[in-house]
């Protein structure tokens, strides 16, 4: 065979694989959408601002209309009607003053935003994302914005991964990127180039808890935006979610690993005498837990016989209890709570 006839039949292969891949996107797309527009599996209910305490506020993972869309659900009355907003997230989290949106906008070539929204889900500030949206929180007064992305890989499961993690005001200030920040382990500094921080929650408009990694470890680390430095509190701590009454943290803790697939426990932190309880929960958990109440914490959990499709839990935090299913058909949880 000649060398033109080669590059023909190369030429002649290429197309029909660009347009199988394009035939099969096709298929796929409207596959997703009829799916999407059909009607939900769950009662749902017209949007309701969330500018009151006593909501939870969640990404909607129940099939048909309103798939992947801001949901909210009384306090008091987590299986009723959820109230759905026309915003989609990967990511949400929510104050009586503002609510905030991770989302993946589908394309040829991906792109990331995070939106500032309303308490009735109207924009007021986007800005783009490096990567893939993984973790968001807002300061209990709602000044403040912290947002994780993905910058190489997709999951804190595997090796290899980096993230980017940003804290913003409300009014626009841009902190920076925690990379940025001078991080103190046992008082001595560290500098090399695998730092990688994520999972930030606030303790107020200038200091919060985060988790920091290096040479393999990870800590508990305590922030302060003024002095734009990180120290560390205790080690083996991942995504942290500080109590409302501000005197435990629970976070996930690697207790075994499957070849390089970590294994977390979500555990319980007394901030004051230092003790962690591990909880009862033998599934592993990837997840940044709220809490509920001062007594119990949520997290989502994926339905192994449905992909896409999770389900919140709930569990007692002095481990007096076993794991329940608290809201189905959810994700990325949150307590609408009154401004401190």
């Amino acid at each position: 065979m000649s060398q033109r006839m080669k590059w023909v039949l190369l030429s002649v292969i290429s197309v029909i694989a660009l347009g199988a891949t394009a035939v099969f996107g096709i298929i796929a797309f409207q596959q997703s959408q009829e799916r999407n527009n059909a009607p939900s599996v769950v009662e749902t209910a017209p949007a309701v601002p969330v500018d009151s305490a006593g909501r939870i506020v969640f990404r909607n993972t129940a099939a048909g209309q309103g798939y992947g869309h801001i949901a909210s659900v009384p306090q008091d009355d987590p299986s009723g009607p959820r109230a759905l907003m026309d915003v989609a997230c990967d990511r949400v989290y929510a104050t009586v003053a503002s609510i905030v949106c991770l989302r993946t906008e589908r394309g040829i070539a991906p792109s990331f935003v995070a939106q500032l929204l309303d308490s009735a889900g109207t924009e007021t500030q986007s800005w783009p994302l490096p990567g893939i949206p993984s973790r968001t929180r807002i300061s209990p007064d709602g000044t403040l914005i912290a947002t994780t992305s993905f910058v190489t890989g997709h999951s804190y499961a595997t090796v290899g991964f980096s993230t980017e993690t940003v804290i913003r005001g409300t009014d626009g200030t841009n902190y920076g990127n925690l990379e940025d920040f001078t991080l103190a382990i046992d008082g001595a500094p560290v500098t090399s180039l695998d730092r990688n921080f994520w999972g930030v929650t606030f303790i107020d408009d200038q200091s919060f808890y985060a988790t920091a990694s290096a040479n393999g470890r990870t800590w508990l680390v305590r922030g302060d935006l003024e002095s734009r430095s990180l120290t560390s509190v205790i080690e083996s701590v991942e995504c942290p979610s500080l109590s409302p009454d501000g005197t435990r943290v629970a976070f996930k803790r690697v207790t075994g690993t499957d070849g390089t697939i970590a294994h977390w426990t979500p555990a319980i932190l007394d901030l004051a005498t230092g003790e962690v309880t591990l909880l009862p929960e033998t599934r592993s958990i990837d997840d940044q837990i709220e809490w509920l109440d001062d007594s119990t914490i949520m997290y989502g959990m994926p339905r192994e016989s449905t992909p896409g499709d999770t389900d919140v839990w709930a569990l007692k935090a002095d481990s007096s209890d076993t794991p329940r299913v608290f809201i189905e058909h959810a994700w990325s949880p949150s307590v609408v709570r009154s401004a401190k």
